[in-house]
């Protein structure tokens, strides 16, 4: 990944960052919120793959777990686990077909919100346990699989180097 991508890279984690944390918190089914911050190393594996999906998975949990009051490093673990998967199987299937990116991002956010819990829960916080789980995975998951396609967009954006951008006449 070139420097300009990771740049991009982080100007996007660092929105979507404070996206989570003004309009989405506002925003409550049941008392759960969506979290975009799960989306984001999906569509990093999506797009850039195993790798660029975990970096992406890294970086955003770290900067989830900067704001929010659980286990540091707990949103860096998940991300990184769940963008690595989703890179890794990803891979070799046919993209073309559409809605793909919306149901990998519904499938693994719901993955992403279970194992969150069930690893919070192992580290001692059983609180997360005693939450509705089945209402928090199904208002991530339907939420993410809803963004997943202009997020897929903005990482694609994000990865671009400057060779790849075609030339104003259409043609290479």
């Amino acid at each position: 990944m070139s420097a300009r991508a990771v740049v991009r890279t982080l100007v996007v984690i660092a929105l979507a960052l404070l996206l989570q944390m003004t309009v989405l918190l506002d925003i409550r089914v049941g008392g759960a919120t969506p979290d975009v911050m799960f989306l984001l190393p999906i569509a990093a594996g999506l797009v850039g793959g195993p790798i660029e999906g975990a970096g992406v998975g890294f970086a955003a949990g770290i900067a989830a777990d900067l704001l929010v009051p659980t286990p540091f490093g707990l949103s860096a673990l998940v991300g990184t686990l769940v963008g690595f998967a989703v890179g890794a199987v990803s891979g070799g299937i046919v993209r073309d077909v559409r809605g793909f990116a919306s149901l990998v991002a519904l499938a693994a956010s719901a993955i992403a919100v279970i194992l969150y819990a069930v690893l919070g829960a192992v580290l001692g916080e059983t609180q997360f346990l005693h939450v509705d789980l089945a209402l928090v995975v199904t208002v991530v998951a339907v939420a993410n699989g809803v963004l997943a396609g202009p997020a897929v967009k903005i990482l694609r954006w994000a990865f671009a180097s400057p060779s790849d951008r075609v030339p104003a006449g259409g043609r290479r």
